[in-house]
């Protein structure tokens, strides 16, 4: 039977995607693996590789087609010896946009096909169940329900073998009904005044609408479900970098010869890094109904791009050195900046830190990114005067950090300790070598 293409999940947040290009035609024959399509996701372009090998029958969502929803059919499949016209009437395109709302954890499940949809692939416990067409043809002849055959094939394919072993068996039970459609993501994100009000607010100025692409609703979403349902509180020092300064000099001079140029940033993520190892307890990320305490230190950082950020993750950052996380947090931003990366490196993590200090800014609260129980901002460092052990006023590059904390899973004192020890490791930068 035809085999319907459904636009994939290509990142943990993604919810709708624009088809990008079609790297493919109908009459091609395609083959598990080869890829089919560009699609921009939230965060980035990525490939669509096919998972069925054969002809390309019918693209049902044009190139260039932005908001389809995850699992809306974009194009049929045809197996050996079938022809268009097995296609039947072909699953329109939405006519609006449904996507729903999620976290960075839970990926999107979309409204089954019409009923005038080609026929689906089986589905068992809500995800497609892939078999070959081999396999296919003979459970179909031997009255078998592929959805009750567990495939050995690569990510669980239902190869030959697993049909012919198989024998018939009770059809396993009607799935319940769908649950009713979550919010869009805009709906969720939506705060104050309705759309229709703010426009008529400003009836009488000019203005222009800017579309909001699928990042920036991603981050109104999740930033705002952040901070409605996370019970944040605020830590705050002042950091002296002075010693770090001057150790920084040192290292970068010997480690000019390598092409190697560390940044106070790069201090600033080994000194986080350590702190989690120092002080376990905040070393946690909140789980709905309970909390997971991390073993190693993945510390995701901020990086700014064109129209939204991205977190990318540095794991096991204690283990590094500050040499190898410099190259690691270039290479990962530049490539943030470029929209390549991959999710699982911007996915994770149970802290981060955002740096807003090369903008000239002295001090800020950051929102923090569930399930993250604690994000680090960090502003300028600045020439102040300070009052020494010995009583006596002098002049010091002073840093000003907000440690924004999760309540549920740090309370004030784990968190007053968390930031001590930042702040220790970063006025002692030798002792981060140790």
């Amino acid at each position: 039977m035809p085999i319907e293409i459904l636009m994939p999940a290509l990142s943990p947040t993604m919810e709708e995607g624009t088809l990008a290009r079609w790297l493919v035609k109908e009459g091609d024959t395609v083959n598990s693996g080869d890829v089919m399509a560009e699609i921009e996701t939230d965060k980035a372009t990525m490939e669509f590789e096919a998972v069925d090998e054969g002809v390309v029958g019918k693209i049902i969502i044009a190139e260039g087609t932005e908001g389809v929803a995850v699992n809306t059919p974009i194009a049929v499949l045809l197996e050996d010896g079938e022809s268009a016209d097995d296609i039947g009437s072909a699953p329109a395109a939405p006519a609006t946009e449904t996507p729903k709302a999620s976290d960075a954890a839970t990926e999107v499940s979309a409204p089954a096909a019409a009923e005038t949809a080609a026929p689906a692939a089986p589905v068992k416990d809500g995800d497609r169940v892939f078999a070959s067409p081999l396999a296919r043809r003979i459970a179909k002849d031997k009255g078998l329900d592929l959805s009750a055959i567990k495939g050995s094939g690569p990510k669980g394919r239902i190869v030959k073998a697993d049909v012919e072993n198989a024998q018939p068996g009770a059809k396993p039970a009607a799935a319940s009904a769908a649950p009713a459609p979550a919010q869009s993501t805009a709906q969720a994100a939506a705060t104050g005044p309705s759309t229709d009000a703010v426009l008529k607010t400003y009836a009488d100025r000019e203005y222009e609408e800017v579309a909001l692409d699928g990042m920036r609703k991603t981050i109104a979403a999740r930033l705002t479900e952040a901070k409605q349902s996370v019970p944040h509180f605020y830590l705050r020092r002042d950091i002296e970098l002075d010693a770090l300064l001057k150790f920084r000099s040192q290292l970068n001079k010997s480690l000019e010869s390598r092409g190697v140029k560390l940044s106070v940033n790069d201090f600033i993520i080994k000194a986080c890094a350590l702190a989690l190892q120092q002080v376990p307890d905040a070393n946690a990320v909140w789980a709905g109904d309970r909390v997971l305490s991390l073993k190693p230190s993945d510390v995701a950082v901020a990086v700014a791009i064109e129209g939204g950020l991205f977190t990318p993750v540095l794991k096991d950052a204690e283990m590094k050195s500050l040499s190898a996380l410099s190259a690691e947090m270039k290479d990962l931003a530049t490539r943030a900046r470029d929209r390549k990366l991959a999710p699982h490196e911007y996915v994770g993590g149970s802290f981060a830190i955002s740096n807003l200090g090369m903008f000239g800014i002295d001090n800020f609260d950051a929102i923090i990114n569930p399930p993250h129980a604690a994000i680090l901002a960090v502003g300028a460092g600045a020439k102040k005067p300070v009052v020494g052990e010995d009583g006596e006023i002098k002049v010091a590059t002073v840093m000003s950090t907000t440690l924004s904390v999760d309540h549920r899973v740090i309370d004030g004192a784990l968190g007053a300790n968390l930031l001590n020890a930042i702040k220790d490791n970063l006025e002692n930068p030798v002792m981060m070598l140790a």
